[in-house]
């Protein structure tokens, strides 16, 4: 599955090199089928646990079972980065957005004030949010100052 799912993230950045859109239909189904295909032939490595009727509770599952499980169940969530473009391939990007946040809270305990910490994560975002769009961080400081907030496009 890390295999297919590399090689549709490489099919997508040749896609978006050569300035198209979507990838074509025929690519979209043939991804789709070595899918289905890797997580039928892992249901067949993971059967399912033997129940025991004492417990009402459902019986434990290995965690390669869970993610079997997860990735039949979210397919349209897990191959979202290959139909529409603007969603990236992982979430590294959010992660590293939050931590920063859990670094201050580790180093000093936590904030001050709720205040400061509000004031901490507005700074942040803005600064975040200039670095995404490719802006200068220390002008746009600046043209925070002057009144001359940029204002991102969101697409």
């Amino acid at each position: 599955m890390h295999t297919l799912l590399t090689r549709m993230n490489k099919h997508i950045y040749s896609v978006k090199e050569k300035g198209k859109f979507s990838p074509s239909k025929g690519k979209i189904q043939q991804f789709y089928q070595q899918y289905d295909d890797i997580c039928k032939s892992a249901e067949h490595y993971y059967p399912p646990p033997i129940e025991i009727q004492k417990s009402k509770r459902k019986p434990k599952q290995s965690k390669g079972k869970n993610l079997l499980d997860r990735l039949v169940r979210y397919k349209e969530e897990t191959l979202r980065f290959f139909i529409n473009l603007l969603v990236p391939f992982t979430n590294n990007l959010a992660e590293r957005d939050l931590r920063m946040l859990k670094v201050k809270e580790k180093i000093s305990g936590c904030f001050a004030s709720f205040k400061g910490a509000e004031m901490f994560n507005r700074i942040r975002g803005f600064i975040y949010t200039m670095k995404k769009n490719n802006r200068s961080v220390l002008e746009e400081l600046g043209n925070v100052l002057k009144n001359e907030v940029y204002l991102p496009v969101f697409v």
